[in-house]
């Protein structure tokens, strides 16, 4: 970000029409640094993430207008990594995965607001071990299609 042509140090700040802030983020020499947040019209907190160098680093945590959070993410130097979660805006769990440099690594869920597990599936390297939005109903028994009956 540039003022009067120079890289800009300090904060932008953008407000409502009912005076609230809206938002604010820091800069050093022209590059988000430091923290940067978002409110809702009513002032309750939307987002907050860190900045390095231009660059998303560390929690970023989002909320719903009811406050409960909506996710929560890790970056190191602009990229995700680790534990990522998601959740309804009732509160419960929506998703849980796991990243290291950016790309699912490892075991990766999803859930129905009711809290039940509907993805339950293993990410290495590039490839998916198990089914995504599947409930096995079928085996394999000498390459034939075998089916439960009930």
């Amino acid at each position: 970000m540039y003022y009067n042509n120079e890289p800009f140090t300090g904060f932008s700040v953008i407000s409502y029409s009912n005076g609230l802030t809206a938002e604010k983020i820091e800069y050093l020499n022209g590059l988000r640094h430091g923290l940067y947040e978002k409110w809702f019209r009513d002032g309750t907190l939307s987002f907050q993430s860190r900045y390095e160098n231009g660059l998303q680093h560390g929690k970023t945590i989002s909320w719903w207008n009811n406050a409960h959070k909506r996710s929560q993410s890790n970056f190191e130097n602009g990229v995700a990594q680790g534990a990522q979660f998601q959740w309804y805006t009732n509160g419960s769990i929506f998703k849980e995965i796991h990243l290291v440099d950016g790309r699912e690594q490892g075991m990766q869920k999803s859930y129905r607001q009711n809290g039940k597990l509907y993805n339950n599936y293993e990410a290495k390297n590039g490839r998916i071990f198990g089914l995504k939005k599947a409930t096995l109903c079928f085996s394999l028994e000498n390459q034939e299609v075998i089916t439960d009956t009930l």
